[in-house]
């Protein structure tokens, strides 16, 4: 684009504000310049991406050198579109992909769209318009928003979940989790995944034995399939489920809010066990653990990592069920109560256990009667033992895991009649049923040890339990139960005393026991559960499965891949009363007979086989999509090798054992859990099948704050338009009025429900994008969250608008900067500016960035004439914050090439060192003058100049100089003989 061109284009904006300043850099001015720099990027192709080979190699242009793998977490195509808090991220990964550009990187940068789920199949069933309509105009709407910022993206590589090339990939992906078993001893006991061809094939060599001993071959086809299925890292399981019947589909624990009930649409929630797909993750649960030290995460987010999976190292320990206790109790004599523990050491002090509602021995171990002393606060009112149990059993299915588990819930429970034996002590313990223990969680049972337990405390206080101490609390401690180290007490028998020893030299000694007795061992458990993979809906991906006449999975051949959803007539699942907890499930693709029975050649002949009517959940998509960037045209592999290992390989250079992954990875903290732990997950069986060079998808992580906003309420407690309010301050103080009417003010998120969203398109509209992207790059440091204030952003505006005017004459347009020499003060205020902003660049502290440009401009305003070896680093600079109003004045400046690959400025270190110093000269140790030097002053230098100083001629007076002492460049010491 040529000067004359860019001349041309902007006189359509004369009759600003001041006809004598008709070329001012207005709104106006912006969005012209915006827009058509935009074009241009668009038809120039200016961000398109080399590889290394393939489609998108572009073998005319040089090979590509330093790579730096930039990517944004998947935005989500929501109806309402964005508002100002939403491209935060987005800004700061394009300054930091053009900054890199800028730097000779060659940069990938590329959106793309999470667009399954159910927010956009309840809108479907609201409106009647098919979720494809309404997600595909959201995408349209989303990509006019972000293309209007002036993103230097690649959209070559840009695409949505709803792809049919995508969905097959993740289909693809699938079927590889379906068709691989975890071996834990592989690799050196690290373990790994591997095809469930060996499985098979260490089945038929007899190389691993079956479960009952008999040879492969006399197992039936069924049996032989259940034994390999049952291994498979994606299997189908009879699992206990969040069953919402107001929403008429699955719910994820992530899903259900503490209360118990739906997030979406606040419906009841209810535990259910339902046929479901899972993922085996808890495989992967001490590599997930273990890899997180070598990745650059947050520590924040490396903990809730380590939290969710929960790895706790312990004890398993039996309790034997009290035979005499289970009268009319029926056969299981014998039976034993396995329980983990952290706290091994703790077992003299176990006075009680608890079971899970949903323990299985609490439906056989139940007498008939009450036993003999059988307190009344342990019935819960019942006659019998039965009675109480079942009704516990009943009210605990209608609670949630997490509403179980809130925290400060008032314990409850039922004694079952029944007690075991504490193999420590021998005594006799009282065994109940209570909802705070799950059965997903450990064994689904607990020793309870009150003395050194919060919860155990409050539910031996409540059910009159005897409480011992096992570790002895400071004399000072006045507290129930106590949690600290401290020395074991209480804690003997005839046969080991744990008294006096440390807790972990107390653990030590205590499971060396328990394993010489056969009652227990040392054990590694986690909190991590296998993923539930099956959502009851319409609106995701279909499972590239289908079940034969005995209901077991079977592969589609990849051949007829993508698996497609079909057109439905209604894509709402069955409709229930909310509170029909015994309902079942029917999800909206069941009603497709066509499309669920299908005739398939499997290799035994054409049969019939039917559909797997559940859909995947929304994780699927964005489980994976780094690897789509790197290779969107490939239909023949998931991702060329070469090009996978070019983006994602190890790179010894960040550390010696580099497990690879994207370079930069930018997102909201709240995805610090599960989509970060599920695409680790499928990324880590990839790399063990082969697929991938990388161990982990992504090598750093980078949590935005959030921008927030203020919000009104009227007396009633309604939210007013947050625009309209007005600010009245007096000597009370400040009051809010909307309408005449004072308001309350609140501090949170910005939302449409709140009244109190800005739009980028107002932003745009008001002040041009490139004033946008300054003023929230401006605001704070990145990872911090801030106030939105829309009369703040007057002040970036006001920045532009004087770089603009130190470059282009606002009255004729013409460009005003000198080929004149810069002085030494400006070219010092340059230099030290390129060195911080380099320096704040490279650490994303893009606030302090824009602080030091904005005090370069104002230097520069201040000059007569600016000089073009100022002017056109100050324009590099800015380019990665504003790059449109850079790239006008780049090409103003007469430069024909776009400013995104320009190297960006340099630092001369000559003008980074201070101008002069003070250097101090003594006679005889004391002062006689002080002078400003050139700070690279030598001795020979400085000792001319003290010994002409007149002042030193003075104080010597006759005496002659013995010698000269010089510290350069700061002291002269002349010493008289």
């Amino acid at each position: 684009m040529s000067q004359t061109d860019t001349s041309t284009a902007i006189e359509s904006a004369e009759g600003g504000p001041d006809d004598d300043v008709p070329f001012r850099y207005t709104n106006v001015v912006a969005a012209q310049i915006e827009e058509r720099w935009q074009d241009y990027w668009e038809a120039k192709g200016t961000f398109h991406t080399p590889n290394p080979v393939g489609s998108l190699a572009e073998p005319d242009a040089p090979a590509p050198g330093s790579k730096f793998f930039l990517m944004d977490m998947f935005p989500y195509p929501s109806g309402t579109g964005l508002h100002v808090g939403h491209p935060l991220g987005y800004i700061a990964t394009d300054v930091i992909g053009r900054f890199r550009r800028m730097c000779g990187y060659n940069v990938l940068h590329a959106l793309s769209y999470d667009a399954f789920g159910l927010p956009a199949e309840q809108y479907a069933v609201q409106t009647g318009q098919h979720p494809r309509t309404t997600t595909e105009q959201n995408i349209t709407n989303m990509r006019r928003q972000l293309r209007r910022l002036g993103l230097a993206h690649d959209p070559r590589r840009s695409f949505a979940t709803t792809d049919p090339g995508y969905i097959k990939w993740t289909q693809w992906i699938f079927l590889q989790i379906f068709n691989s078993w975890y071996d834990p001893g592989a690799d050196g006991g690290r373990g790994r995944a591997r095809p469930i061809d060996e499985l098979v094939a260490a089945y038929e060599s007899g190389e691993r034995a079956t479960p009952d001993g008999r040879p492969w071959a006399e197992l039936t086809g069924v049996e032989k399939q259940k034994l390999i299925d049952d291994q498979r890292l994606a299997y189908v399981s009879e699992s206990p489920v969040n069953w919402c019947p107001g929403l008429g589909t699955v719910l994820a624990n992530e899903e259900v809010t503490a209360e118990g009930r739906s997030e979406r649409g606040n419906f009841p929630v209810f535990q259910r066990n339902l046929r479901q797909w899972m993922m085996r993750i808890t495989a992967y649960a001490d590599r997930l653990v273990d890899d997180l030290d070598r990745i650059d995460w947050p520590d924040k987010v490396k903990a809730m990592q380590r939290n969710w999976i929960g790895r706790s190292e312990g004890a398993t320990i039996n309790f034997a069920v009290d035979g005499a206790s289970r009268a009319g109790a029926g056969d299981g004599d014998g039976d034993v109560i396995e329980v983990f523990t952290t706290r091994p050491d703790t077992l003299f002090g176990a006075t009680f256990m608890v079971l899970a509602p949903e323990h299985p021995l609490v439906d056989t171990s139940v007498p008939q009667a009450w036993p003999d002393g059988t307190k009344d606060a342990w019935t819960g009112g019942y006659a019998t033992p039965r009675e109480a149990v079942a009704a516990y059993q009943e009210s605990a299915a209608s609670k949630t895991d997490l509403e179980r588990q809130v925290e400060g819930r008032q314990k409850t429970g039922v004694f079952t009649g029944t007690f075991a034996i504490n193999p420590a002590t021998g005594e006799r313990i009282p065994v109940f049923v209570a909802d705070y223990v799950l059965m997903a969680y450990g064994t689904g049972a607990i020793m309870a040890v009150p003395g050194q337990d919060e919860r155990d405390w409050e539910f031996a206080e409540r059910f009159e339990l005897p409480i011992i101490r096992t570790v002895q609390p400071p004399d000072d401690f006045d507290g129930n139960a106590y949690l600290g180290d401290g020395p074991a007490i209480n804690s003997a028998n005839d046969e080991i005393s744990l008294n006096g020893l440390g807790v972990d030299d107390a653990k030590s000694a205590i499971i060396a026991w328990l394993q010489s007795r056969g009652v227990g061992e040392g054990t590694v458990t986690y909190r991590l559960r296998d993923w539930l993979f099956s959502r009851q809906r319409y609106w995701g991906e279909p499972f590239p499965i289908v079940y034969d006449e005995n209901a077991m999975p079977h592969a589609v051949p990849e051949d007829q891949l993508p698996v497609l959803l079909p057109e439905v007539p209604n894509y709402s699942p069955k409709t229930y009363a909310a509170d029909a907890a015994d309902t079942e499930p029917e999800p909206p693709l069941a009603r497709v007979p066509e499309w669920v029975e299908v005739e398939l050649d499997l290799g035994d002949g054409p049969k019939r086989y039917w559909r797997d009517t559940n859909t995947m959940p929304n994780w699927a998509g964005s489980c994976w999509y780094e690897l789509r960037y790197l290779d969107p045209d490939n239909d023949e592999r998931l991702v060329d090798p070469e090009i996978e290992r070019y983006w994602m390989g190890p790179q010894p250079q960040r550390r010696t054992d580099d497990p690879g992954g994207v370079d930069l990875y930018v997102g909201g903290v709240e995805h610090a859990v599960l989509h970060l732990l599920y695409a680790r997950f499928w990324h880590k069986v990839l790399y063990d099948l082969g697929h991938v060079s990388s161990e982990e998808p992504f090598y750093r992580l980078f949590n935005q704050g959030y921008i927030q906003a203020y919000a009104y309420t009227d007396a009633r407690g309604q939210y007013v338009p947050a625009a309209d309010v007005e600010e009245r301050a007096d000597r009370d103080g400040t009051t809010y009025v909307y309408d005449g009417q004072v308001v309350n003010r609140e501090y949170g998120k910005m939302g449409k429900s709140l009244k109190n969203v800005v739009t980028p398109d107002e932003m745009y509209e008001a002040f041009g994008a490139d004033t946008f992207r300054v003023y929230e790059m401006s605001m704070g440091p990145l990872e911090a969250s801030r106030p939105w204030e829309t009369r703040a952003v007057v002040g970036s505006h006001r920045f532009l608008q004087r770089l603009w005017r130190n470059i282009i004459s606002e009255r004729t347009g013409e460009v005003v900067v000198s080929d004149a020499s810069a002085s030494d003060d400006t070219r010092r205020a340059l230099h030290r500016t390129i060195e911080a902003v380099r320096s704040d660049m490279e650490s994303m502290g893009f606030n302090t960035a824009i602080a030091r440009l904005i005090e370069l401009n104002n230097h520069v305003t201040k000059l007569d004439v600016v000089p073009r070896e100022v002017a056109e680093p100050m324009v590099l600079m800015v380019a990665p914050f504003a790059p449109h109003i850079a790239e006008e004045l780049w090409s103003r400046l007469g430069h024909a090439e776009s400013v995104a690959y320009v190297p960006f400025p340099e630092v001369d270190p000559q003008w980074l060192v201070d101008e002069t110093v003070t250097c101090v000269i003594q006679v005889g140790g004391k002062v006689r003058e002080r002078v400003q030097v050139d700070p690279s002053s030598d001795d020979d230098t400085l000792r001319e100049l003290a010994l002409a100083s007149e002042a030193v001629q003075r104080s010597l007076g006759e005496r002659s100089v013995r010698k000269v002492i010089v510290r350069a460049p700061k002291l002269v010491n002349v010493v008289p003989a």
